[in-house]
């Protein structure tokens, strides 16, 4: 455990090495998957420079991992020595809000079928091909969705069904780009 959610932040954490899940248990048990970060990622940053400093979430190692914490006054110390860094902290901020607004888009959507094709659209723009790597487990994808796994594994299969996608363990193969826009849409 890292970081436990309603925890004070006052520092900026860089994953030096391993995984790292950003979690949200409710008092339900129910756990969404947030986020998941891995070696060079960093995470507390909007934290450490807003009225609220704690944690919103839990931050779990999900392998061994090394974690660096930097704290708010050293960053800025640092900032005011070298323009890179301070310009590199703002595109790393840039970045992790429209990944943030990327990810609202998906969970706004209405259906199963609208959450997995807007995921697997973005996947495709990212990655740049119709064969999508899905590094995580269908229950991460179902968390990261907030879907139930089984849900979420029968639309796989209806869609798959229909001639629109096709998969295996953690690899989505686009047939139907088209459908997958088109279903957005309905």
């Amino acid at each position: 455990l890292i970081a436990i959610e309603g925890e004070d932040c006052n520092s900026l954490g860089i994953i030096l090495k391993g995984k790292v899940e950003i979690q949200k248990v409710f008092p339900s048990g129910q756990v969404m998957t947030i986020n998941n970060f891995k070696e060079g990622n960093i995470f507390g940053e909007s934290l450490i420079f807003s009225d609220k400093h704690t944690y919103p979430a839990t931050i779990t190692a999900m392998e061994p991992s090394k974690v660096m914490f930097i704290k708010k006054d050293d960053i800025i110390k640092l900032s005011m020595l070298n323009s890179k860094i301070l310009i590199n902290f703002v595109s790393v901020l840039s970045h992790r809000i429209l990944m943030l607004n990327n990810r609202i888009s998906n969970l706004s959507q209405d259906t199963i079928r609208k959450k997995i094709c807007s995921y697997l659209l973005h996947e495709y723009e990212n990655q740049k091909s119709p064969f999508l790597n899905i590094p995580f487990t269908r229950k991460k994808m179902a968390e990261l969705l907030n879907v139930p796994r089984p849900s979420l594994s029968r639309e796989l299969t209806n869609m798959r069904n229909e001639g629109i996608l096709d998969f295996d363990k953690n690899t989505i193969k686009i047939l139907q780009l088209g459908l997958l826009e088109e279903a957005l849409l309905e």
